[in-house]
C-alpha cells in the first residue's frame, strides 16, 4: 500500500499558518473495471457509414468542406491504435483486430448496439471473450472568413491592400463500447470529443484557404489519440493530492515540521504522538489528526481513520471531520483498484 504514496513534500504556504501542506502522487483505479473472465478481447471498426446514410454524408461533406475519406482513414487510425495500446497491457492473453464488415447509420450518431447474438458468433469465430469496439467516428468542420485592412511593401513603397484569413474549426467525435461476450452485458459505452482549429492568412482568398492544408493528417493524430485515450481507460492513474497538517502548537510540532520538510516522516511522526496525550485539547487534537497523516502516507488507512475520528470526537478539531471522509474514499477507492487488480 506504501507504493501508492510515493512522492512526498511538504511546502509553507504563509509562514504564520497553523498548518502546511504534504503533497502525494496516489494511484486512482482504472475508470472502466474489466471483469477477471476477460482474457482475450477483439478490437472491431463499426463506424463506416450504411449505404442509404451516404447521401446525407455527402451532403455533409459539401456544407462542411469534409476531405475525401477524412472519417474513413481517421477511424482507422483510431482502431489501429486503440489494439496496439490494449497488446501493451498484460492483463490480455490475446489481442486481436478483427477483419470484420459492421457498418453504423453515420451522421454523427451513436449506433443501437451489436445484438448478443452478433457478439457470441464473433467471439466465439475469433476466440474472443469481449469485443472493443469504435461505434463512431464523426467530423464537423466550419469554415469562416474576415478580411482585415493591411499594406504590402513593394519597391514603390507600401500600397494599402485586404488580408483575407480564412479559419478551419473541425470538431472529431470518438464512440466507443465494450461487449462481454460471456456475461452479455455491456462494460462500457464511452464518447469523446476534440477539436481542431487551422487558419491561414493571405492577400487573397486562395492564399487564405492553406488552412485547410495538413487537416487530415491532424485529423488522422486526432483519431490516434482517441484509440490510445480510451485503451488508458481501463488502467489505473496517478494523480496528486494535498493534505494540511499541523506545524504549530508547540516546540514538537515546530521540530516536527522540520523533519518533515526533509523527508523524515517518520521522524516527525514520533514527535506528533508524544503530543497526542497534551493537556491541551486544542494541542492534543492536532497531535491526533497528523498522526492520521502519517498512516495515510504509509498505506495504513483504518489506522488513519481512528485518528482522525479521535482528533475531531475526543477534541472537537473540525479539519479532522473533513479528512475522515476523505478518507474513507480513498479507501473505498482502493478497495476497487485492488479489486481490478485481483487482490
Amino acid at each position: 500500500m506504501r507504493s501508492l504514496l510515493i512522492t512526498l513534500t511538504a511546502i509553507v504556504i504563509l509562514s504564520g499558518c497553523a498548518t502546511d501542506l504534504v503533497y502525494m502522487n496516489v494511484q486512482e483505479p482504472a475508470p472502466i473495471t474489466i471483469p477477471s473472465n476477460i482474457k482475450a478481447v477483439g478490437v472491431i471498426n463499426r463506424s463506416a457509414p450504411l449505404k442509404e446514410s451516404k447521401i446525407m454524408d455527402g451532403i455533409d461533406q459539401v456544407l462542411s468542406l469534409e476531405t475525401k475519406n477524412l472519417d474513413k482513414d481517421g477511424s482507422a487510425e483510431c482502431v489501429s491504435n486503440l489494439n496496439v495500446e490494449l497488446q501493451k497491457n498484460t492483463r490480455f492473453s490475446s489481442v486481436k483486430m478483427l477483419n470484420v464488415t459492421m457498418k453504423t447509420s453515420g451522421a454523427g450518431i451513436f449506433p443501437a448496439p451489436i445484438t448478443w447474438d452478433s457478439v457470441g458468433i464473433l467471439c466465439k469465430q475469433n476466440g474472443v471473450d469481449a469485443l472493443f469496439v469504435l461505434e463512431l467516428f464523426d467530423t464537423d468542420s466550419k469554415i469562416s472568413y474576415a478580411t482585415h485592412s493591411t499594406t504590402v511593401k513593394t519597391p514603390l513603397g507600401d500600397i494599402p491592400a485586404i488580408e483575407h484569413e480564412a479559419t478551419m474549426k473541425t470538431l472529431v467525435k470518438g464512440g466507443f463500447r465494450i461487449y462481454d461476450g460471456t456475461n452479455k452485458t455491456i462494460i462500457s459505452e464511452y464518447t469523446m470529443n476534440r477539436d481542431h482549429v487551422a487558419s491561414g492568412r493571405g492577400i487573397n482568398p486562395v492564399a487564405a484557404a492553406s488552412a485547410l492544408v495538413g487537416r487530415k493528417e491532424a485529423v488522422k493524430q486526432i483519431g490516434g489519440n482517441m484509440g490510445i485515450d480510451y485503451a488508458q481507460l481501463i488502467l489505473p492513474y496517478w494523480i496528486n493530492v494535498t493534505r494540511d497538517y499541523y506545524v504549530k502548537g508547540t516546540d514538537n510540532f515546530k521540530t516536527a515540521k522540520r523533519k518533515a520538510q526533509s523527508g523524515n516522516w517518520d521522524g516527525a511522526a514520533e514527535l506528533w504522538k508524544k503530543e497526542t496525550d497534551n493537556s491541551k485539547a486544542k494541542v492534543a487534537g492536532r497531535a491526533c489528526y497528523n498522526m492520521a497523516i502519517i498512516n495515510e502516507i504509509n498505506g495504513n488507512l483504518d489506522d488513519a481513520i481512528g485518528w482522525a475520528q479521535k482528533s475531531y470526537e475526543d477534541y472537537g478539531n473540525r479539519l479532522a471531520l473533513s479528512y475522515v471522509n476523505v478518507l474513507r474514499n480513498r479507501k473505498a477507492r482502493i478497495d476497487k483498484l485492488n479489486r481490478q487488480q485481483g487482490q
